[in-house]
């Protein structure tokens, strides 16, 4: 049982091809840390893979545990199990944190069953806690007037509540100061199961100090050029991504 995407291609559409040719499997119970310069396709593959409707796949597949990702509609997608953590959580003016969750989960019950009510905000208020969120946030509405690390917080919470099985946390990391990474990180690590993955994109070392990874790799200009463990992290923290020239020229 994986996430499984095979020679993937992308693009804005009617615009520019982003993701060129790109592989990769992520199976059950492992971290993957995804690393790239600005502009190599980190959060392109995040979006296309969830839905967006500004990417189009041009060829290629992807599925999750053997069922066709791109078949599904936006929703389906998550209710089969998987998750995205926005690099900029957007605000939901007018709907309440907690209508927001207790909506979510309704809508992957079977249809005619109920939600516990009791029991969901018992759930919450426990996830809000070990977040280090303050229970008054219930009835505000979802990231709005929200710091960037609330706002990170809040995605870490309503992937808790969710428990998918495939979790894309889009640098999660930024804008958070050491206090809320170290937070958000608990709740990240906390989750860690033989049953769920996680790929976590990244630009920095310090993320993937508190989340250690399984495996990592470097995308450049759309593909995985490089694959390895945490030596890699090491490395880039040391080098930088010039080391990719030298990957590309050896290839022209």
């Amino acid at each position: 049982m994986s996430l499984l995407i095979k020679n993937l291609s992308a693009r804005v559409k009617d615009g520019a091809t982003i993701l060129n040719n790109l592989s990769l499997e992520i199976p059950k119970g492992e971290v993957h840390a995804l690393m790239g310069p600005n502009g190599s396709g980190k959060s392109t593959l995040s979006k296309v893979l969830c839905g967006h409707p500004d990417y189009e796949v041009i060829s290629g597949s992807a599925h999750l545990d053997g069922q066709d990702i791109f078949a599904m509609a936006v929703d389906e997608r998550s209710r089969a199990g998987l998750f995205l953590a926005f690099q900029y959580p957007i605000e939901i003016p007018g709907v309440s944190m907690a209508n927001f969750m207790r909506a979510a989960m309704q809508s992957r019950l079977p249809e005619g069953e109920e939600l516990d009510v009791i029991g969901f905000y018992k759930q919450l208020r426990g996830c809000m806690k070990e977040l280090k969120i303050d229970p008054k946030f219930t009835a505000r509405a979802v990231n709005e007037g929200f710091s960037g690390g609330e706002k990170k917080r809040n995605d870490i919470l309503q992937m808790k509540m969710i428990e998918p099985s495939y979790a894309i946390l889009d640098e999660t990391d930024s804008g958070l100061d050491v206090d809320a990474l170290r937070i958000v990180s608990e709740g990240v690590n906390a989750m860690r199961a033989p049953f769920r993955s996680f790929l976590v994109i990244t630009h920095y070392k310090r993320l993937l100090d508190y989340i250690r990874p399984d495996v990592v790799h470097i995308l450049s200009k759309g593909s995985i050029v490089r694959t390895g463990g945490y030596e890699l992290v090491n490395h880039i923290e040391e080098h930088g991504f010039d080391f990719l020239e030298d990957i590309d020229s050896s290839e022209a």
